[in-house]
């Protein structure tokens, strides 16, 4: 009777604080959710401002945004994704874009691709990857210059043999010992701006401004 009792009051306990454990983990969560959803958005609006800066537009890029389908063929994103317009006032200036590399070193990389009204390349910025550090991660801005080579190519800016890295002929540079990570960027970037090209109208809002 003593070790049934002496287990009904082990459990009882090990319930108590597991239920306490638990109340105290939602607690938490719900006292951090808002200050992480903030410190994200604004990250991810400082980011949007390195492509389009605030005086190339007049309106809030993370407030501009707009669903991007998943599994597209260019953009090869995983999961829908979240575009952004830039706007002079009514028009649309620019457009980022999310892309994805499948075929990364590692893995996927997420990138953003911002591009003018014209059809040029305001900015590439890498999202995330998995490359293999001092080579592969080359690719983002705190490492190397490397992705600044985009700004301002357009479809035809290179020639389309020339969208490519050095090693397979093209004018892009190919990190020693890690070309794969710089040719999945360039093809990913190219890709962007034939999405970019192939849904300009809606992209830019290009027929609601001629209907209106």
């Amino acid at each position: 009777m003593r070790t049934l009792i002496s287990s009904l009051v082990g459990a009882v306990l090990l319930a108590s604080f597991a239920a306490l454990g638990s109340g105290l983990i939602s607690a938490v969560y719900e006292e951090t959710k808002v200050p992480i959803a903030k410190a994200e958005r604004a990250a991810e609006a400082k980011q949007l401002l390195e492509i389009f800066p605030q005086s190339s537009h007049d309106n809030e890029l993370i407030d501009d945004g707009f669903v991007i389908a998943a599994n597209d063929a260019l953009l090869a994103l995983r999961e829908p994704g979240t575009g952004y317009r830039a706007r002079r006032g009514n028009a649309v200036s620019g457009i980022i874009i999310p892309a994805t590399a499948r075929d990364g070193y590692s893995g996927d990389i997420r990138l953003l691709v911002g591009i003018n009204s014209d059809g040029m390349i305001a900015g590439v910025r890498i999202l995330g990857h998995r490359e293999t550090p001092g080579l592969g991660d080359k690719i983002e801005l705190r490492k190397s210059n490397w992705v600044l080579s985009f700004n301002d190519k357009t479809l035809s800016n290179p020639t389309p043999t020339s969208w490519a890295v050095t090693k397979d002929g093209g004018e892009f540079d190919a990190f020693t010992g890690a070309t794969v990570t710089p040719r999945a960027v360039v093809a990913a970037v190219r890709k962007a701006l034939e999405y970019s090209n192939n849904n300009r109208d809606a992209l830019f809002e290009i027929a609601e401004a001629n209907e209106s």
